[in-house]
């Protein structure tokens, strides 16, 4: 529950902390604008709070890492996927965008503060717990923080503490650790198919190169 507050705040201020022209740049999501990242996080805060105020009276499912399942390398076509740049240029301001998301965003945050870690909630037609959803979700919010700054360098990382429990979290969904010397966010990256390794990270990465990489869904 910590861990996805400290995420989910630290990626909150990122975005507000956007100057209007950042929002042109691309994404560390593959054909996506950062404002059309922050769309999909007005969303993915939508989806929030809808999981905690559906109650489940059945049996957990799912928990935190089975919720995630690996799928085939995104073609585009996605309807979901592509209605997202249309959606977010009809903001037209970047500050109508920033304003929408800290709403929402900010309204997720409390209510997740507020719930009950034990409680069942019901997403994606499987059951788990609050604590397991967040969990969950701290890998989301993570990977969009690295996804977000992938072309802007001065803007801050995600904490420490987050990039640790992202990385347990794809090990575990993985199967196995990745080399201890690849950073935190170099295992996310590349893990996720976020960047290519390099030669030496491809070395070092052995066997389990080879099913790399694992994409989220």
């Amino acid at each position: 529950m910590d861990l996805f507050s400290l995420s989910w705040t630290a990626l909150r201020t990122a975005v507000a902390d956007l100057p209007d022209e950042d929002f042109e740049q691309p994404s560390g999501c593959t054909g996506w604008l950062v404002r059309d990242l922050v769309c999909h996080l007005v969303i993915d805060a939508q989806d929030i709070l809808i999981t905690l105020a559906t109650p489940a009276d059945a049996e957990p499912t799912v928990d935190a890492v089975t919720y995630w399942h690996l799928v085939d390398t995104p073609t585009g076509e996605d309807p979901l996927d592509a209605l997202i740049p249309r959606l977010a240029a009809a903001y037209g301001e970047p500050r109508l965008l920033k304003f929408h998301f800290d709403d929402v965003g900010s309204a997720a945050g409390r209510a997740a503060g507020l719930a009950d870690p034990a409680a069942l909630v019901s997403t994606r037609d499987e059951v788990l717990t609050v604590g397991d959803y967040l969990s969950a979700y701290v890998l989301e919010a993570t990977l969009h923080h690295l996804d977000l700054i992938a072309h802007l360098p001065s803007t801050t990382e995600p904490p420490a503490e987050t990039l640790a429990a992202a990385r347990a979290s794809l090990e575990r969904i993985a199967g196995t650790p990745f080399p201890a010397g690849l950073s935190d966010r170099t295992t996310l990256l590349v893990g996720t198919g976020r960047r290519p390794p390099t030669d030496a990270e491809t070395t070092a990465l052995g066997a389990l190169a080879g099913r790399l990489p694992l994409i989220l869904g």
